[in-house]
Formats: structure tokens, sequence, C-alpha cells
């Protein structure tokens, strides 16, 4: 079965310590249209963990002078909860369990198949990101965390703005009137006022540009589709 080329997003992180074989998955994981980070040893690994966000671990079990599974074990022990695929070589039917069992969402048995890796990617991301998450313009907002990232990395955003967001992921498209909005955004107590609104809007513009859009004597709408 063949994948589209180029649809995909996310950001990986490949955890491979044979150099030639991880760039052949890199390479082809890229051409699908994801943005992967390969590196060699888990120590590198780990740090860039803790400097940048992921979307998916994709990680050899077998590593010099550690492994995957020690790896995976300590991040999710720090309550990190990113899916993670591993790539195996291994036979025995303990080390996939102890895998599984720790927070691994999926194996792969080396070597590996480039389509089915594929397809094993891209439900893996589906099925974690769920329908709270959103991918727009090399945005992903994820609305259970209130976090909106950019090529991995958290772009900073107040909440007020990213209620605003929210109702206008909510309404698919359609006019969210100034009324609705200030209801959702205010509660009785809070002093509202359209000049508020205007603001908010700004400061989504600056990074969803035209499809913010100011809908005259209605109110906003977020285009998520584009239109020729």
């Amino acid at each position: 079965m063949q994948t589209k080329r180029g649809m995909n997003s996310g950001v990986i992180l490949l955890l491979e310590d044979d150099k030639l074989y991880s760039e052949t998955i890199a390479d082809f994981l890229e051409e699908e249209g994801y943005e992967v980070c390969a590196v060699l040893e888990p120590r590198s690994a780990m740090e860039l963990c803790y400097r940048r966000h992921f979307d998916l671990y994709l990680l050899d079990i077998n590593l010099p002078f550690d492994t995957g599974l020690n790896f995976l074990r300590s991040l999710r022990e720090s309550g990190d909860e990113t899916p993670a695929i591993f790539l195996t070589s291994r036979e025995d039917r303990a080390s996939l369990i102890e895998g599984l069992r720790i927070g691994a969402d999926d194996y792969l048995r080396k070597p590996v198949d480039l389509e089915e890796l594929a397809l094993r990617v891209r439900a893996t991301l589906r099925r974690t990101q769920g329908p709270g998450s959103y991918e727009i313009d090399g945005y992903l907002i994820d609305q259970a965390k209130y976090r909106i990232y950019k090529a991995g990395r958290e772009v900073p955003i107040e909440r007020k703005p990213f209620e605003l967001l929210q109702l206008l992921l909510k309404a698919e498209g359609d006019a969210v009137s100034n009324e609705a909005i200030i209801q959702a955004l205010w509660s009785s107590a809070e002093e509202a006022s359209y000049g508020a609104i205007r603001v908010y809007v700004s400061r989504l513009k600056k990074h969803f540009g035209d499809r913010i859009e100011n809908i005259r004597g209605v109110g906003y709408r977020l285009r998520l589709e584009e239109e020729g």
C-alpha cells in the first residue's frame, strides 16, 4: 500500500544508534512530511526532550550503554506521555511485553518496512492526538493542554486569546458573534468590551494571519480550509 508523500505533519524524535539506518528512516519520514530529529545516543536525546516538544518518539530498543526501554521508562517517570514506537531486532517476547508495559504505543521489528512504518506512525499520531488537537499552517493546537506548538516548540499565548481560538475552532468555519465571544470569555463579574476582543483577535492574527476574518456587523470566523 502506498502512502501520500508530504501530506503529514508532526515532529518525531528518532533514537537509533546505526547512523546509516537512522538516515534512511529520517529521510523517508521527512519525505512523508514529518520533521525528524535523529539522535544516535540516549543522553543527547534526553537533552532534546527537555528542550522541545515532540509528537512521537521512535526508539531503538538496543542502544550502546543503555536500552530504549530504560530511556522511555525515565521519560514516563518524569510525566512525559508522548507516544512512542519501539524498533527492535529482539525476538524475545519478554522485551516486547516490557516495552508495552512501561508505556510504548506500538513496536516494529527490524528490518523495518518503510511503508508499514509510515502507516504505524500516522495511526499512532491520529489515535493519541485525538479530536482535541488541530493542525493549522504548521501550528499544532492542543486544546486539552491549552498549548500551541510550532516546529516542536511551544508558542507563548495568553489564556483568553486561546479561549477565543477554541471558540472559533468549535464553530468549524462559521462566524461567531461578538456577543457569543463576550459570553464565553468573560464572567458576569468581569468587564468585557469589543476593544478587548479586537486585541485578542490581533494576537491570534500574528500566528494565523488572514485566516481570522472580521465579519462586519457580526463577529469573527476562523477559515479552516484554503479557499481558491
